[in-house]
């Protein structure tokens, strides 16, 4: 693990190097669940926190085995039913995360948008992240360990996108009531599951005029998902192999 995950006098999302960090306002999604975790669960009971981690595997891996059904057995608009169901529990979660809250002047936007998906990757994501601001057009990260990393096969992870395209068009939206009215995009260049180190992700302002590169990616998986659905439909093997 990289040294700034050793430092155990903070919990892991609570800390970034930037002036602007300790201005940067946010809320803790699922408040009144999370209280109740904190203050009577964790706090009056033997209850092993570390079972969350396998709790939330089985959530996942259900998610995907979802989505892999309904590929197969309804095609485009089965997939597009898992799509809407799980950008709206991103977008719910970027709401949560935004509501109530504004961005200071003195902030800029590639600021905000780093510091905001720190809190994705690091609260709803329950990941290790290493972010750096470049400058003002770009921002980036590595997520240096990620809860589904050991079960996700390379492909399943397309299942973060849906969750991901909620939570951008949230702070997008958030962002122009702010009169921050830059269109920002996101791009990854390796996975861990697909052999990389990280998991690393780039943030960029975006042309209005072309679009944008996030979504066009997704659209491409998935078409490539209905292919291997339809496949696995017709031949045995490959069912049995899934």
């Amino acid at each position: 693990m990289k040294s700034p995950h050793d430092d155990m006098t903070v919990k892991h999302w609570e800390k970034r190097t930037e002036d602007n960090w300790k201005k940067f306002r946010f809320n803790q999604p699922y408040p009144e669940g999370l209280e109740r975790l904190k203050t009577q669960v964790l706090s009056n009971t033997n209850f092993d926190p570390a079972v969350l981690w396998q709790w939330g595997t089985m959530q996942a891996m259900a998610v995907i085995e979802i989505l892999k059904t309904l590929e197969g057995r309804f095609g485009r608009e089965g997939q597009q039913v898992a799509f809407d169901s799980m950008w709206r529990v991103g977008y719910d979660v970027g709401r949560q995360i935004t509501q109530g809250t504004v961005i200071p002047e003195e902030m800029t936007t590639a600021e905000w948008i780093s510091f905001y998906a720190t809190v994705i990757n690091r609260i709803a994501y329950a990941s290790l992240e290493s972010p750096n601001i470049e400058n003002d057009q770009k921002a980036s990260f590595h997520i240096d360990w990620c809860p589904h990393q050991d079960h996700y096969q390379a492909f399943d992870c397309r299942v973060q996108r849906y969750f991901v395209q909620g939570m951008i068009d949230a702070a997008m939206e958030f962002a122009r009531q702010q009169g921050r009215e830059d269109i920002w995009d996101v791009a990854f260049q390796t996975t861990i599951p697909s052999g990389s180190e990280t998991c690393y992700f780039e943030l960029f302002r975006g042309d209005p005029e072309e679009s944008r590169k996030w979504s066009e990616y997704t659209r491409l998986m998935e078409e490539k998902a209905i292919v291997i659905a339809k496949k696995k439909v017709h031949d045995p093997e490959e069912n049995q192999k899934s």
